[in-house]
């Protein structure tokens, strides 16, 4: 078969069968099971193949707002009755329709991993690479080279660079709102607190190590900071001593109470009762 050939046949499948196309009516035998009040009208055709046409017609569903019901008819070479093959539902350009599935795994975002949730690692992670390949971080290689003998994997150099920029832009990092505020001199990488990461991250990161410190046990960068660096400084101001209490009886005036007649005091004689 030439190109010339094929490309007038592709022509023809792209024109919809006349015979097919004028029957609406035959296609809508195929929609007798639906309601009625919900098919509306017909929108148009569109060719399938030779003698192969589908009909559309509005969809009156609540809820399918853009959906169109579609019945394809056909019909043998040299006839004209026409035959329905097939009759669905259909979504057109506008329809309302769910968002595309996404893995779990794709749309997990950071904190979403719960108590027992598994997040197995794909095998072509590009944040990883396998552990007999060097780490391409001259800082780790100087003490171990992982010749399978320790971890499967290792972080990649493209995975520790993603986390160093994540770490970076996050709220352990120079522009968080505790480190903007923090005096220009309390970053973290002059703290006592500061406690270096290994390898190529400890030029730029560390962890908190002040039990006081909002980021305690938390990765911040070097020119992070906060108001609990070891070397702040404030006015000190000098303590008061406590007062001792004195009381001044000096005023008091003592008088007498009479008794009631009849009265019977089981405790003895009254005593003065003060009076200031």
């Amino acid at each position: 078969m030439t190109a010339s050939t094929a490309s007038t046949r592709g022509s023809r499948a792209a024109k919809p069968d006349q015979v097919c196309a004028d029957a609406v009516e035959v296609a809508l035998q195929g929609l007798d099971v639906v309601d009625p009040d919900h098919v509306g009208q017909h929108l148009g055709v569109a060719a399938e193949g030779d003698r192969l046409v589908t009909h559309f017609f509005e969809c009156g569903l609540p809820g399918y707002r853009g959906w169109r019901w579609a019945v394809t008819v056909t019909r043998i070479a040299r006839s004209r009755q026409v035959t329905i093959c097939e009759s669905t539902l259909l979504p057109g350009p506008d329809a309302l329709r769910a968002p595309e599935w996404v893995p779990w795994q794709e749309r997990l975002q950071p904190g979403d991993l719960g108590v027992g949730d598994l997040l197995p690692t794909p095998p072509d992670d590009p944040r990883l690479v396998p552990g007999y390949v060097r780490s391409d971080d001259p800082a780790v290689e100087e003490v171990n080279w992982e010749l399978g003998l320790g971890r499967v994997r290792v972080m990649s150099r493209e995975g520790r660079l993603d986390a160093a920029q994540r770490w970076y832009d996050g709220d352990r990092g120079p522009n968080a709102p505790i480190s903007v505020a923090a005096p220009a001199s309390a970053r973290c990488a002059s703290c006592g607190f500061f406690l270096q990461l290994a390898g190529s991250l400890r030029q730029a990161f560390g962890v908190c190590g002040n039990e006081f410190a909002p980021d305690d046990a938390q990765v911040v960068s070097a020119d992070h900071g906060c108001g609990a660096h070891s070397e702040v400084l404030v006015e000190q101001v000098q303590a008061v001593d406590e007062l001792p209490t004195v009381f001044d009886d000096s005023e008091v005036e003592s008088v007498s109470v009479s008794r009631a007649p009849g009265s019977v005091d089981e405790t003895g004689p009254a005593e003065p009762y003060g009076h200031g």
